[in-house]
């Protein structure tokens, strides 16, 4: 099996994906969140028949289905690669301008619609190790889509390795796109007994020869506070402000400690992400994050104690703080099934590239497909500078996730 001749075709489809606006919306309560979405999900399934994958469809909550059947004679399990489609709502996807940096040499990559958007290896170190490569970006004014369009662009060019290279062979393959995978509603309406796959891979990582078999455990904190609305010619002794008491609680977190800002590696975090209302009634809304879930517990009483501590603070005024579950760490499923991610660690060595083993301070699709029964770990798709402006992939950082992906589809073959 060889690539050296081989006519990727990851780049026109990555540029032709990018300039689709998929960006998720948090506040809708819809599935698909947005409309635009099934844009791109129309464009995947017409790409896939014109392949001859004939099954390829779009169900009714945006997520696009597909098989490549086997060609050999073994019992192979069925295993599935998966990429999302939309793009994060925390910076605009309207009007993606890609632009490609050819032979990338080290210098500072000023973005021309924004020349403040400026890519400098002391900002990005990964540009270090890109040199000669061809680097993407948008034009400064959008972000990229790299997150999660590399990925989709990534599987859909290893389909048409395999149909164009009938002589490897593979087991039979399931294909799933996703939606709202940004906002933590990637699986939701995923059917895994339509998927019909024992194990799976998201292609929706960074850095090439990533492989990210760890996620936070993750849960949502809502909390409500009730104040007393009196008149405010009248309020002295009487009004308690809602808005007051959600500053105070905001004010109590530690400042040093348990926020994104001020964490790395394995620890947890409490993360405001939305806070409403007005003087009567104010509402504050959570991300809980940390690796082990006592120690998701522990920020969540923490939590729980500045709301009641606050509140003594204000006779009159009440409060409750709800919690719910988002996603769990996948490594706690991933541990039972070590073969799926053996391969994946050999699939990327066979590229070239040394594997890392990665935990990711967040989450993917794989870690709620993994506990609803597809164990999945999340394979590199080269994206840089997520959910922002900077956003930024190297075209042979795709090209090796394209090999990735198929070198994985030949080891579980020849592993059966």
């Amino acid at each position: 099996m060889t690539f050296e001749h081989y006519a990727y075709t990851v780049l026109n489809r990555f540029l032709k994906y990018t300039v689709i606006d998929t960006q998720s919306d948090p506040k809708s309560g819809t599935s698909p969140s947005t409309s635009k979405q099934g844009e791109l999900g129309r464009l995947l399934v017409q790409e896939l028949h014109e392949m001859g994958i004939s099954d390829a469809l779009l169900d009714e909550y945006g997520c696009v289905y597909a098989t490549l059947n086997e060609n050999t004679q073994k019992n192979v399990p069925v295993i599935c690669f998966c990429s999302h489609m939309d793009t994060s709502p925390d910076c605009s996807g309207t009007g993606v301008m890609p632009i490609i940096h050819y032979q990338y040499a080290g210098q500072d990559i000023i973005l021309p619609d924004d020349p403040e958007q400026i890519l400098s290896p002391k900002g990005h170190p990964d540009l270090y190790h890109q040199l000669g490569h061809d680097i993407i970006t948008a034009s400064g004014n959008t972000l990229l889509g790299a997150d999660n369009k590399a990925g989709v662009a990534e599987i859909m060019d290893a389909l048409h390795y395999l149909i164009t290279h009938p002589e490897i062979k593979h087991g039979r393959i399931r294909i799933l796109f996703t939606v709202d995978e940004e906002i933590g509603r990637g699986a939701n309406h995923v059917n895994l007994d339509k998927l019909g796959a024992s194990f799976g891979y998201t292609v929706d990582g960074e850095a090439a020869g990533n492989l990210e078999d760890e996620t936070f455990c993750a849960d949502q904190a809502i909390i409500q506070v009730h104040g007393v609305p009196v008149h405010t010619g009248f309020a002295k002794g009487k009004m308690v402000n809602a808005l007051k008491i959600a500053a105070r609680i905001l004010n109590k977190l530690p400042g040093d400690r348990l926020s994104p800002e001020s964490t790395s590696g394995r620890q947890g975090f409490i993360h405001p992400i939305r806070m409403e209302g007005n003087a009567e009634k104010a509402i504050l809304e959570f991300l809980i994050r940390d690796f082990t879930e006592i120690g998701l517990k522990d920020h969540e009483m923490l939590l729980e104690h500045v709301l009641v501590s606050t509140l003594k603070d204000y006779p009159g005024g009440k409060g409750e703080i709800r919690f719910s579950i988002q996603y769990r760490n996948m490594k706690q499923v991933l541990d039972q099934f070590p073969l799926v991610t053996a391969l994946a660690l050999e699939a990327i060595r066979m590229t070239g590239l040394v594997p890392r083993r990665q935990s990711i301070r967040g989450g993917t699709d794989g870690s709620r497909l993994s506990y609803m029964g597809l164990p999945c770990p999340n394979i590199f798709a080269g994206e840089h500078a997520f959910h922002s402006r900077q956003e930024w992939i190297s075209v042979q950082d795709m090209e090796k996730a394209v090999q990735t992906i198929v070198n994985l589809a030949v080891l579980w073959e020849q592993r059966s």
